[in-house]
């Protein structure tokens, strides 16, 4: 199953870049980053077999064994891809919200964009590792 985050914004050569990078090269899944301009540009198409998530300050704050189970199921039920959508820094509108399958909140904190990448590349080697049984993760 490929995850696939697409995010509003160029993070280009940074610290939150390599942590990014850091993190999707150690997750055995296949991965994906894709850029848009902050407005505009062309979302990839969406194939079938397909779950959206979007980081949205309204969505669930599920814990990391959470997180990692939605996606083992969405895997065991033949989702071929997983795109998770953080957005502009005003985020998505009402529309989005609703095509989209889950939404997902970070806290009730505000994040900056870059960070919230890094934050979720972060989670997606968290969660494939869970399902992997690698002690990475420690709960309690």
């Amino acid at each position: 199953m490929l995850l696939h985050i697409i995010a509003r914004g160029r993070i280009g050569r940074s610290p939150e870049a390599e942590l990014v990078d850091r993190y999707l090269r150690r997750v055995a899944w296949p991965t994906k980053v894709t850029e848009l301009p902050d407005a505009g540009g062309k979302m990839p198409a969406v194939e079938p077999q397909t779950r959206i998530v979007l980081l949205d300050e309204t969505g669930d704050t599920p814990g990391s064994v959470a997180f990692a189970d939605k996606l083992g199921k969405w895997r065991d039920d033949g989702v071929r891809e997983v795109r998770f959508l953080i957005g502009a820094a005003d985020g998505f509108g009402d529309a989005e919200r609703k095509a989209a399958d889950w939404l997902v909140s970070f806290g009730r904190l505000t994040w900056p964009h870059m960070l919230a990448r890094a934050m979720l590349a972060e989670q997606l080697w968290r969660a494939t590792s869970i399902l992997a049984n690698h002690p990475y993760h420690r709960e309690g």
